[in-house]
């Protein structure tokens, strides 16, 4: 089980959006990925909460953690050989495990704790709760948003994580977002290219 909740060692920066429900972290994953022309790894949880609310009608159980932690480390792992120098994670096992202590009396699977604090990301945008509340099959607890980001942030501190607050509209974010990333890209080198990878090939095959 450890294993399948592990990141693949690969020299990309990547990058985590943070934060509680309803707080732009999806629209603000596609924004950055356009804008650095690379990819982004959704968060696997939506898919499956979705098709067990549309099957069950239930929604997240304790049992459902670690299934869901490990669909999301898959995910990201296949995605990040498809990412160009940054890889953008709308989620990572560090939100899982916040959720798994607010909605389960503190409780947290021992693996899943044991990989959210060992998997590394170069930084955590956490998403402030300026942003309208939408409500759908999934999303609860719209009257404890202060709560939860609270917990959030708290988390990161805890645990040492680089992190800066993006509050204020999408462009605000994003640009933010973008010159914290910057600076992160230009003290690397050697990051991997999926699309300088195929150049390489394809060059290759001409000779």
């Amino acid at each position: 089980m450890e294993k399948k909740l592990k990141q693949k060692p690969i020299n990309l920066v990547k990058v985590v959006l943070f934060g509680p429900e309803s707080t732009g972290k999806t629209t603000l994953s596609r924004h950055l990925a356009h804008h650095y022309n690379t990819v982004w790894t959704p968060e696997f949880a939506r898919e499956y909460l979705q098709k067990k609310w549309n099957q069950e009608r239930k929604t997240c159980e304790v049992e459902d953690l670690l299934p869901i932690a490990v669909g999301q480390m898959k995910l990201e792992n296949r995605l990040a050989k498809k990412a160009d120098k940054v890889l953008i994670c709308d989620t990572d096992l560090l939100e899982t495990k916040v959720y798994s202590e607010e909605f389960y009396d503190g409780f947290v699977d021992e693996s899943l704790k044991r990989a959210a604090t060992e998997n590394i990301y170069d930084i955590y945008l956490l998403t402030y709760i300026d942003t309208p509340w939408e409500e759908d099959d999934l999303r609860d607890r719209p009257g404890l948003r202060l709560e939860m980001f609270n917990a959030f942030e708290q988390c990161l501190i805890d645990n040492n994580r680089p992190y800066i607050l993006l509050k204020g509209d999408k462009e605000t974010r994003l640009k933010n977002a973008v010159k914290a990333i910057d600076q992160i890209i230009s003290s690397k080198e050697n990051l991997y290219s999926y699309s300088e990878s195929l150049l390489d090939l394809d060059n290759s095959c001409n000779y």
